[in-house]
């Protein structure tokens, strides 16, 4: 499947997805071919709903999109509005002194604390049944970068693993990458 195109209608399927994790998982499968640039630079958004041209962004944008598509869930304004009352909470690797309501919803680091601070976090586990359709999964690249990525219904070529929604580096696409990396965290976030 090339990165412009769209899961074909006969793949199989890992697990049954509806209600909520439907709408979640379906609006991550339409960033496919629209977000086709892997685009880190730091933008100025609108605030709220701010988001960056639709055909770039990076991995959580991804997550973002797909919040904001599905339920209208804008992760920009939670995210600034819970590091501005609780900053301390978040971690404080990029030397920031105040939140940025730019960027920090951007960053892996920061979705992964707020999903958790949500009561979202789930255990991370090697069993690739306890990862559902919807949830949201942090994994660690080589080099010490951190990705996210969204869980679809879809299957691996050999049935044992869903596919999952993510930018890596060439645009929003579908692929067998569950495993492929450490997963850091694991995340069903509901409003």
């Amino acid at each position: 499947m090339g990165p412009a195109s769209q899961p074909p209608r006969d793949m199989p399927v890992f697990a049954q997805v509806q209600g909520d994790a439907e709408r979640l998982v379906s609006a991550g499968l339409h960033q496919i071919g629209v977000t086709t640039i892997y685009d880190p630079a730091y933008v100025t958004l609108k605030y709220p709903g701010g988001d960056v041209a639709p055909e770039r962004g990076v991995c959580t944008d991804v997550i973002v999109r797909a919040y904001r598509s599905a339920f209208s869930v804008d992760l920009q304004k939670l995210v600034h509005e819970d590091m501005r009352n609780n900053f301390t909470a978040y971690p404080r690797i990029w030397g920031l002194k105040l939140p940025d309501r730019n960027i920090d919803h951007r960053r892996v680091p920061n979705l992964r604390t707020f999903f958790a601070r949500q009561g979202a976090e789930l255990p991370v586990t090697e069993t690739a049944r306890d990862y559902r359709p919807g949830d949201v999964v942090s994994q660690m690249l080589p080099g010490n970068l951190a990705h996210i990525a969204l869980v679809s219904h879809f299957a691996s070529a050999d049935g044992k693993r869903p596919l999952c929604i993510h930018n890596i580096g060439a645009g929003a696409r579908l692929e067998d990458i569950l495993f492929t990396y450490p997963v850091t965290g694991h995340y069903r976030f509901k409003l």
